[in-house]
């Protein structure tokens, strides 16, 4: 086929290119292109543009007759990156470079071919609370300090590598930045306009799908096969058509909704799918009500959350200050390419799942899990409400003591909520009608207000509203991520010695996407999801005892009740002062000297990193070693002899494989930077270490959550916490300690798993961690997405029980030894050989989920790294 053929002028410009998709498709299979998916007309322009022209008609086939047996290539437009798996891949880059320049190639050669936007907002904990008048500045500087050998490394690659832009730290959260700002929706390139695309090293990416913009979230590994030009393989993904009907009832939040679809569709399984929302409920959702729901992607398991390009969107662009010209932009080339959602109605979905908009109540999510909703109307039925333990609690704070159900931390945070104007109106609407009413926040709640853009702060100023948060305890603690990665920061120590001595079930409540047990903060024993006006409310409750529907917040000044409904806002106030403070130039003067002084010079500086030896934050990898702690990635896999380092349940999240939060003292971690000299107040979190391996290493399966199943309590039950048996002796020891007995050995290891293994943050190091320890294979019963591609990334295997096939039904109890045994192939027949400790042989057909030919050329050079560093030695020969 010649592309040049449909290379048109695109209508109403005179010198736009354009690639005519339409035509194209057409000429193939007339009347096609009417019948695709909007993801699928997206997926085609890109291979009209840019692939093999050899390969190009029988990869177009594979979207018109919805084929899956080709792998054809996705070229994305961008990548974008927050700081910790951004600052990781370009550590990755750098020792790459190092290993280039030992090979004899020109280290200066290995750089980002598509542009990569680096924006730091996972670095900062709230150390100090909302209620600090000081509290963002005080929080910026511990971010500094603790972090100035990360931010010395990103200052390099701003000037040492090209094509990589960086938004330092204080600035805001990479989604809404790029929602609000980076993502043009079309892009314009060298005179050719074609859809802006993406991925981007956090989970969360596709908030930006809510502007009709593919944005994926990958790991760290798989951006960096992104960045180095190489394409992305993949094959047609399930495309699901999602029908939202009618409208949302009066009091109900974007929060409400997005809680009841990811409860929905994670029970209708579009797991990996991409979901596309089309009917008149969703014409109706603003773009922040969009993003909300677009951002919790990952939460429903599936890959993109795509909304069509439409009036909504051309508003939104409006209101975001984005340049007439490219607003114009997307309109007509929207229209004309059947981009524009009334071409899509002809679309055709071999699934449709519909939801109605009405049938929405209020709702929270866990405890533990965002999918698992939570009706407010039903916390007695459910046992979170206790009117018994309630009546105790107010006995126990007439005492000074906190209550049982203790909200330790009420957080209005996250790229999730945040970026939804309404959503932070209604909270300080809440917010101003409990002060007038004399309610304030319980003295053992840390409050805290994180938004994703400083422009929250600007038109919370124009309407009067920031200080009525302010009084309560909501004061701005940051433009970056906080509460939900994590970085909840630390407790009163009085508060935390109370929790600890009484065992007091405490609790967090935030307007997160996260809720995994150990993610938001280690004393915290369980966390809840709310919408930011929620939130507020059990900041006032200080307990999730009470009934928030019906019991009282707390009392006037005549002693009567005040409960959620003298408090919860109309949609008229809300949209009334949305409509009045939010405004375009408040972007302008946020996004304008932000983009202007942080441009990538590129080259400017030695191609060569000087690692600092003593540093806690940044070292040179192990990639490439053949001695050394956690050289075993360089060693020869055998997949022979493998023992079992862990046999896991169902729903391994990557916070159990690698968690993100605070480091504890008494962690492996905690106890080797306290060698390395770090007072304990700097710590940091396990996130912000991460490109250090021999602190990230430690990270490997630490969170105390963990659920071991070779490791047992005399009952028999399941013992809790980070912990391994070694074999053959049976010793119990703490998980870091097997991981060092085993490398000492150089024993091969697997890991055994349940269900869903790896869902949740798009970790590269808990992949890494591993591997580094000695990990060849994962036999589970299913893979997250992302995950699965880490692994091959680091040269793991993944590999996957047959249907009705598990740990249970073979009664695996770790003493075994493994094997596999098989050709590699995309998803190739192969044979776990579990050898038991009787002597006995069983021969379990597996599936290997390398998906791809790509996927097995990685995992085959040992990993994306090594197949990168191959590839460009053999072309510079």
């Amino acid at each position: 086929m010649n592309q040049n053929a449909y290379r048109k002028t695109l209508p109403g410009t005179a010198d736009v290119q354009y690639y005519d998709t339409r035509a194209a498709i057409d000429a193939i299979e007339p009347g096609a292109y009417a019948g695709l998916p909007y993801t699928s007309r997206i997926l085609a322009e890109q291979l009209v543009r840019r692939c093999d022209p050899a390969l190009l008609t029988d990869a177009l086939k594979q979207l018109i007759y919805r084929k899956r047996d080709l792998d054809f290539p996705w070229y994305p437009a961008r990548v974008v990156c927050h700081d910790i798996l951004g600052q990781t891949a370009l550590v990755d880059l750098a020792g790459l470079r190092d290993a280039i320049a030992e090979q004899g190639g020109d280290p200066a050669q290995v750089n980002p071919v598509v542009p990569t936007q680096l924006i730091v907002d996972h670095s900062l904990a709230v150390e100090y609370a909302g209620f600090d008048p000081d509290a963002f500045e005080k929080n910026r500087e511990v971010e500094e300090r603790r972090n100035a050998d990360r931010f010395h490394f990103i200052d390099w690659c701003k000037t040492a590598f090209k094509n990589v832009d960086v938004i330092p730290a204080g600035n805001g959260i990479m989604h809404q930045i790029n929602l609000e700002k980076m993502s043009p929706v079309i892009q314009l390139r060298d005179g050719v306009a074609f859809p802006d695309t993406c991925v981007g090293t956090d989970s969360h990416t596709p908030h930006v799908d809510a502007l009709g913009v593919i944005a994926v979230g990958v790991g760290g590994l798989e951006a960096e096969t992104v960045m180095l030009g190489r394409a992305s393989m993949m094959r047609l993904p399930d495309i699901v058509g999602v029908e939202l009907t009618g409208q949302r009832q009066p009091g109900i939040t974007a929060t409400d909704i997005v809680l009841a679809l990811t409860e929905f569709l994670r029970k209708e399984r579009v797991v990996g799918a991409y979901v596309e929302f089309f009917g008149e409920g969703a014409d109706s959702l603003s773009i922040g009500d969009r993003a909300t729901i677009s951002n919790m992607c990952p939460e429903y398991g599936a890959t993109a959350a795509m909304f069509y390009i439409d009036q909504q969107t051309i508003d939104y662009l409006k209101l975001t200050g984005r340049e007439p010209a490219q607003v114009a932009l997307v309109e007509q080339y929207a229209k004309e390419t059947g981009l524009w959602a009334d071409a899509l109605k002809t679309a055709q979905y071999e699934r449709v799942l519909r939801f109605d908009l009405s049938t929405v109540v209020r709702n929270m999510a866990g405890p533990s899990n965002p999918h698992r909703r939570l009706p407010t109307s039903d916390l007695a039925e459910r046992g979170i409400a206790d009117a018994a333990k309630l009546q105790a609690g107010k006995g126990e704070e007439a005492q000074g003591l906190m209550p049982d159900g203790a909200v330790i931390i009420a957080a209005i945070t996250s790229c999730t909520n945040t970026s939804n104007p309404r959503n932070v109106v209604a909270a300080a609407l809440v917010a101003k009608k409990a002060n007038a009413l004399g309610l304030v926040r319980k003295p053992w709640v840390k409050t805290s207000f994180a938004p994703g853009s400083k422009v929250a702060k600007l038109y919370l100023e124009d309407s009067g509203l920031l200080p009525e948060l302010e009084k309560l305890g909501f004061g701005i603690v940051a433009y970056a991520c906080t509460t939900c990665n994590g970085m909840s920061g630390a407790l009163d120590p009085k508060i935390q010695q109370e929790i600890i001595d009484r065992d007091l079930y405490a609790t967090a409540v935030l307007s997160g996407n996260r809720n995994f047990d150990g993610r938001i903060h280690p004393y915290a024993k369980q966390a809840f999801l709310a919408s930011p006006p929620l939130v507020v409310a059990y900041a006032l409750a200080g307990t999730v005892r009470l009934d928030i529907e019906q019991d009282a917040l707390g009392f006037d000044a005549q002693g009567k009740p005040i409960t959620l409904k003298d408090l919860w806002p109309s949609d008229a106030e809300i949209d009334a002062i949305v409509a009045a403070s939010v405004k375009p130039e408040q972007f302008h003067a946020v996004y304008e000297p932000m983009f202007s002084i942080h441009r990538s010079k590129g080259g400017k500086t030695s191609p060569l990193y000087a690692w600092r030896p003593t540093s806690t934050y940044i070292r040179r990898p192990p990639y490439w070693d053949t001695e050394g702690v956690g050289a075993l990635a360089a060693f020869p896999r055998t997949l022979k002899g493998m023992r079992p380092l862990a046999i896991l349940p169902d729903n391994i999240t990557t916070d159990h494989l690698s968690p993100s939060n605070a480091i504890l003292p008494d962690s492996a971690a905690g106890e080797y930077l306290a060698k390395m000299g770090l007072p304990e107040e700097d710590f940091n979190s396990y996130a912000t270490h991460r490109g250090d391996h021999l602190t990230a290493m430690r990270a490997t399966f630490a969170n105390p959550k963990l659920f071991n199943e070779m490791v047992k309590n005399p009952d028999g039950t399941v013992k809790q916490g980070s912990l391994a048996r070694v074999e053959p002796e049976g010793q119990v020891m703490r998980m870091w300690e097997a991981i060092e007995t085993y490398m000492n050995r150089r024993q091969p290891l697997i890991i055994v798993a349940g269900a869903d293994y790896g869902q949740g943050s798009s970790r590269d190091w808990a992949a890494k961690g591993v591997r580094l320890a000695g990990v060849e294979a994962i036999a589970a019963e299913g893979f997250e997405r992302i995950h699965r591609t880490n692994l091959i990334g680091m040269g793991v295997l993944p590999l996957e029980f047959k249907p009705g096939t598990n740990r249970n039904t073979l009664q695996l109890d770790g003493t075994e030894t493994y094997d596999v045994e098989g050709d590699l192939a995309p998803r190739a027949d192969m044979t776990l050989v579990i050898q038991r400790k009787n002597g006995e042989v069983v021969r379990v057909p597996m599936t290997c989920r390398l998906d791809t030919a790509e996927e097995v050329s990685i995992y085959e050079a040992g990993g994306v790294l090594q197949r990168f560093a191959q590839d460009f030695l053999a072309g510079a020969a």
